[in-house]
């Protein structure tokens, strides 16, 4: 992924105009809330989770269901599709990513 003219090859989250590179969660394959603290703090109306080129990593209901209940929309989608669509929303709402860029 390609951002500001920087490669990055990690999973990785953005909010705003903050990178937060090299992301790790703690179950790997599946989206715990503990990873998702800058989100937490940073409070987006939408955060936009790319699943892996294939879509390996799940979002367990719960999961959502907690960020839902906080009023945070939540999209999740393989990477590619997740890019665009973090990219339209980019502007037009407060939005955040958490994108898995591998499997």
């Amino acid at each position: 992924m390609v951002i500001g003219g920087k490669s990055y090859t990690a999973d990785l989250i953005i909010i705003g105009d903050e990178i937060f590179p090299n992301w790790w969660r703690r179950e790997g394959h599946s989206l715990c809330l503990e990873d998702l603290g800058p989100v937490l703090a940073a409070r987006p109306e939408v955060l936009v989770i790319g699943t892996g080129a294939y879509g390996a990593m799940d979002v367990p209901y719960e999961t959502e269901r907690f960020l839902e209940e906080r009023g945070i929309e939540v999209i999740w989608k393989p990477t590619a599709e997740a890019v665009e669509i973090f990219n339209r929303l980019t502007g037009r709402k407060k939005a955040a990513a958490a994108f898995h860029l591998t499997c």
